[in-house]
């Protein structure tokens, strides 16, 4: 099995998200994949089918299948235009959200995705006793969303995870506000996976493009997420669809090897 790692949102190695991108002719048994995300241990991985102009992928983390991600599917992107079809302009996807598409637009990748407007909804006292200060509200769409004061009052946050785990019905916590040298910032954790809090995460971004557009009345908006490795996202909002686009390096290149 064809394997690549690549770093995305970032232009430099060892930051950004990593994502694993694993190359099959048919899909492996469910068990088989969720073992290699297991062995990778990153964030998420990536298994891409080619069917006719098209890849079909699917995402995987350490605990599960996942429903959308940004930054394996960026990583993906970069690596079918420069190392399987080198001079592709555009790849085209399909997954359980839906037709997706990345273009390349100079030397970034620019994602197409679905807008997930978040719902605001009162205050859930365990968001706010897991993060140590008081959110100023409180949203749901996927994942939870909460708005905090300040950029720095983000990136100083030390999350007790183990009172995260006990909010109801909870996949993932998107912390954001406004940004002091960009439109805006956001972390992103993840109570119930291995690793806690993603470094860089492009579906949530596809509640944040229309939640900041709407505040700041704006349709384009760079972002920056404050994980300790770091990522910047252009970001637009198209009603239906936002666009995000970042940069990716690569890390390894290589073959997995199955005897099962």
């Amino acid at each position: 099995m064809k394997y690549f790692i690549a770093d995305a949102f970032t232009d430099t190695i060892f930051k950004g998200n990593p994502a694993g991108i694993c190359f099959v002719s048919n899909w492996p048994a469910d068990s088989v994949m969720l073992n290699i995300a297991k062995e990778n241990n990153l964030p998420e991985t990536a298994f891409l089918v080619k069917q006719k102009e098209k890849w079909h992928i699917r995402w995987f983390t350490v605990s599960g299948e996942f429903d959308l991600c940004g930054h394996a599917t960026l990583a993906s992107a970069f690596v079918i235009m420069n190392f399987v079809e080198p001079g592709l302009k555009e790849v085209k996807f399909v997954s359980k959200s839906g037709d997706l598409s990345v273009e390349k637009e100079g030397d970034m990748y620019v994602l197409d995705f679905p807008s997930r407007p978040a719902k605001e909804i009162p205050p859930v006292p365990l968001i706010a006793e897991s993060l140590g200060v008081k959110p100023l509200s409180y949203h749901l769409a996927r994942d939870h969303v909460v708005l905090l004061e300040n950029a720095r009052q983000v990136k100083d946050l030390r999350p007790d995870f183990t009172v995260m785990k006990k909010i109801p019905d909870i996949i993932g916590l998107t912390v954001t506000a406004k940004g002091d040298d960009c439109d805006f910032v956001s972390r992103y954790f993840s109570p119930h996976d291995g690793t806690l809090e993603d470094p860089v995460t492009g579906s949530a971004h596809c509640t944040l493009i229309p939640f900041w557009s709407e505040r700041l009345g704006k349709t384009e908006m760079t972002a920056k997420q404050l994980s300790s490795r770091g990522g910047v996202l252009y970001c637009r909002h198209l009603s239906k669809r936002v666009k995000i686009a970042g940069h990716a390096v690569l890390y390894l290149s290589g073959e997995i090897n199955l005897q099962i």
